[in-house]
């Protein structure tokens, strides 16, 4: 695996990628040297200073992965790699406690102006009075996202005797309890905070969610930090409100354009100001560069990534339970989609017995991942379900108790024009993968990867002998053979696993042997 690590990455990081991959570090390419040197590799390494775009994704022919060494990825296009089947991961935890600690001493110099205080008495001042500041204890601290990063600082600020309000559609009432945290509408965060402080996501949605009319509604004395990203608090309103006396003072880390020479925040001396500093601790550049790099060698030994932000996440726990079921899945998915010969309308995935209470959607991608192989689509865990659905094909996923007398089963119903074909598999103690059932008829077949002979037959003697001695004369060699039919007298189904693969001058001869209604050839 070749590893191209485009942004200063801590050593640590870059060591431990060289343990199992060739990588190169060439940082401040320019977007042209990029869009060049990407096809050679099949992973890069960034931080926020890489831009990769569409055009760079697009000449990136051999790219599985984009590691992203922190935790936003806007500079990265999501929806370009996922399409092109690209893994887009990221470090979350590896600088949570330096952005954390970031945001609390950029809220605490701002209420006691330190940095101004500090550089005036280098200029030889001694003005106490000016420089007056406000306590923390008793206010009201409004954290808008309470994810990783927010739920630090709200730990952290209950010490210092604040009341906290916290916004997040995403965090459940029993979650914001087991932090002691009281969650609240944005207006009253608005209304009543003495400090507020943003971590969330830069999003469409999050773009300028505070701004001048959200500033009407705060009280003067207000404070804000933002320590998340640049544009989340519109730098303009912001401006304009600490020039106007409506806040009184805001710390900032993150700008819409970095550096931000000409931002009208720094024309402010009550606005704190930092050049992107939270996560720049050693020990944070150690942890995502580390985290990024287990990934990526994770990856590369067919394993899955803990942070995709584009695939869902699936904990070694879940993967150390689910795998095979997913194994099994895409295996069917393969079988079925050549059992209907590449026609695909709607995709309808069962899931019986112990699996109806798991999460299955790992599982659901697989059989997807496998149904587009089938047809010669180049499908991946990223990119499966949106090539399925630019296919126009109908993906449903339902649950139930009944699994045909097995404990567990996956069954996959494929339809078309009025055609349904159908497949059923189980796994056995957790390892062993079995087909148990193709359209009817009951098998027993090793979901492994092979060629098989599935050919048709009529329920009556003297047909299977002239079908192996036509294979051996051949010279195709027979691993196994299964013959399964739903009830006496109906045609019954003839697979024969076979060690090299099937002509079809072969099949042909097969189909010519009386009896044999046809005959094909799948490879799993």
């Amino acid at each position: 695996m070749r590893i191209l690590v485009s942004d200063p990455l801590a050593e640590d990081g870059v060591k431990r990628l060289q343990e199992a991959a060739e990588v190169d570090v060439i940082t401040n390419l320019s977007p042209a040297e990029l869009i060049e040197r990407i096809k050679d590799y099949d992973g890069l390494v960034i931080r926020s200073g890489t831009k990769v775009t569409a055009e760079v994704i697009d000449a990136a022919n051999r790219l599985k992965v984009i590691g992203r060494a922190g935790v936003g990825v806007d500079n990265v296009d999501v929806d370009a790699a996922t399409k092109k089947g690209i893994i887009v991961l990221n470090a979350p935890g590896g600088n949570t406690i330096s952005a954390a600690e970031h945001t609390i001493a950029m809220m605490l110099s701002m209420a006691r102006n330190i940095p101004q205080a500090s550089a005036s008495v280098r200029r030889g001042e001694w003005n106490r009075k000016k420089y007056t500041g406000v306590e923390v204890f008793n206010k009201t601290l409004g954290i808008v996202g309470l994810g990783r990063i927010g739920a630090e600082v709200a730990q952290r600020m209950k010490s210092f005797g604040m009341r906290i309000l916290a916004y997040d559609p995403f965090i459940t009432e029993d979650r914001a309890a087991e932090l002691g945290i009281k969650l609240a509408t944005l207006d009253k965060i608005y209304r009543e905070s003495d400090f507020i402080t943003v971590h969330t996501p830069l999003t469409p949605e999050t773009k300028d969610l505070i701004s001048g009319p959200e500033f009407d509604k705060m009280k003067p004395t207000v404070r804000l930090i933002n320590c998340a990203r640049g544009g989340i608090i519109n730098e303009e309103a912001l401006a304009e409100a600490v020039a106007h006396g409506k806040v009184a003072g805001a710390a900032i880390d993150v700008y819409t354009k970095e550096p931000p020479t000409e931002s009208p925040l720094l024309d402010q001396d009550r606005i704190v100001a930092t050049p992107h500093l939270g996560a720049s601790t050693a020990e944070a550049q150690i942890n995502v560069a580390l985290a990024v790099a287990d990934q990526i060698l994770a990856i590369s030994q067919g394993g899955m990534p803990t942070s995709a932000v584009n695939m869902p996440a699936i904990s070694p726990e879940t993967l150390a339970v689910m795998e095979p079921y997913m194994l099994l899945a895409e295996r069917m998915g393969r079988l079925i989609g050549q059992l209907s010969d590449g026609r695909f309308g709607s995709l309808e995935v069962i899931y019986g017995g112990s699996l109806s209470k798991k999460d299955v959607h790992p599982v659901t991608i697989s059989a997807v991942k496998g149904l587009i192989k089938s047809a010669g689509g180049n499908a991946n865990f990223v990119n499966a379900l949106c090539m399925l659905s630019e296919m126009g094909t109908k993906l449903i996923e339902s649950k139930t108790d009944a699994a045909n007398g097995y404990s567990n089963a996956i069954t996959l119903r494929l339809k078309n024009d009025g055609e349904v074909t159908t497949v059923q598999g189980t796994v056995y103690g957790n390892k062993e993968r079995r087909i148990v059932m193709m359209n009817e008829n009951m098998v027993s077949i090793p979901a492994e990867e092979g060629d098989m002979v599935i050919a048709v037959i009529q329920d009556r003697p003297k047909i299977i002998g002239p079908c192996c001695v036509i294979l051996g004369e051949d010279r195709i060699n027979i691993g196994g053979m299964h013959v399964g039919r739903s009830a006496e007298g109906l045609v019954q189904l003839m697979v024969l696993n076979v060690d090299q693969p099937v002509t079809e001058e072969t099949l042909k001869k097969l189909a010519q042997v009386p009896g044999v209604v046809s005959a094909r050839m799948v490879r799993l």
